[in-house]
């Protein structure tokens, strides 16, 4: 884990240069907040738009997908922070399995709250087609 959040550090500072060099290359000399205003708003307005319009179409769907995705966001910001604040106060292990764990965790809960919504919505539809049935019958 420690490996891997150094070469993910290595690999934004690489970039953050990169982006400062052109910058300087085109005669603009921003301080780094400048920098990060500019880089991180376009990155977040792109951002946005795609999402925008992947969210539009999936609200079509269910309203469910987006509640899920959502919730998958928040729990790996929070599962990463919760790793990185063990390994800042050394109240834990920074592993990577711990966090491996603890979305499976939540994808195993998300997935018996389908079955049981799967199963509530089929009995509701074989419910609704034995009235129907007995409507019918009479007649």
């Amino acid at each position: 884990m420690k490996l891997l959040l150094k070469q993910m550090s290595n690999l934004v500072n690489n970039i953050h240069d990169i982006i400062m060099s052109l910058f300087k290359l085109f005669g603009f000399n921003f301080t780094d907040k400048q920098l990060h205003f500019i880089v991180i708003g376009i990155i977040g307005i792109i951002l946005y738009f795609i999402t925008n319009v992947i969210f539009k179409k999936l609200a079509k769907l269910s309203i469910r997908i987006i509640s899920f995705i959502y919730t998958l966001t928040v729990l790996i910001v929070l599962v990463f922070g919760l790793e990185i604040e063990q390994k800042i106060t050394g109240g834990g292990i920074m592993e990577f399995a711990d966090i491996v764990a603890g979305l499976w965790g939540f994808l195993f809960i998300f997935a018996i709250y389908l079955f049981i919504l799967g199963s509530v919505y089929l009995f509701k539809l074989i419910f609704k087609k034995n009235e129907k049935v007995n409507e019918l019958t009479k007649l």
